[in-house]
């Protein structure tokens, strides 16, 4: 792919000589950073509520360690290694206040829970008065429920089938 830029926009021209990155190269998701408006809010969720690991101390990335230590960054963990970093920026309002006016590329965010803590966590979320988007949902592929954080991003808990 050669890229052609003008004002306008980005253009991917084909250029079949470069190939494609082989099949299986992109081995996990490694991270996924997201904005938000108020970190003490946002780090009780992830960390309180949803139960993520915060990284501190020397577990929290070199490249980092400023940021976190000026509270402009927070880094969270999944079991799987997934990382999660929140950017403070306490000036970011949506377009629209509204959270089901998509405002972002990204859709949503999904965390994966065994079946037998699923209704567990619905409960958690329905005890902190977490806003719900939609769900319970049951479909193939399992169970699901759609609920917002404190920023209005649009996450997911889902579970496999039973």
């Amino acid at each position: 792919m050669v890229v052609q830029q003008s004002s306008a926009s980005t253009v991917w021209l084909n250029d079949s000589t470069l190939g494609a990155i082989a099949p299986g190269s992109l081995r996990r998701v490694h991270h996924v950073a997201l904005n938000v408006k108020d970190m003490q809010a946002s780090r009780h969720f992830y960390g309180q509520i949803l139960g993520l690991h915060e990284l501190m101390g020397e577990e929290v990335p070199s490249t980092l360690k400023d940021l976190v230590a000026a509270g402009k960054v927070a880094n969270f963990v999944t079991p799987d290694g997934t990382v999660l970093d929140l950017f403070w920026e306490p000036t970011l309002f949506p377009p629209d206040p509204d959270p089901k006016q998509q405002f972002t590329r990204a859709n949503h965010l999904a965390f994966d829970i065994a079946p037998d803590l699923f209704d567990h966590a619905v409960a958690v979320l329905g005890q902190h008065q977490v806003p719900i988007d939609h769900g319970p949902v049951s479909r193939p592929t399992g169970r699901g429920i759609y609920f917002y954080d404190p920023d209005g991003f649009l996450l997911e808990i889902r579970c496999d089938p039973v």
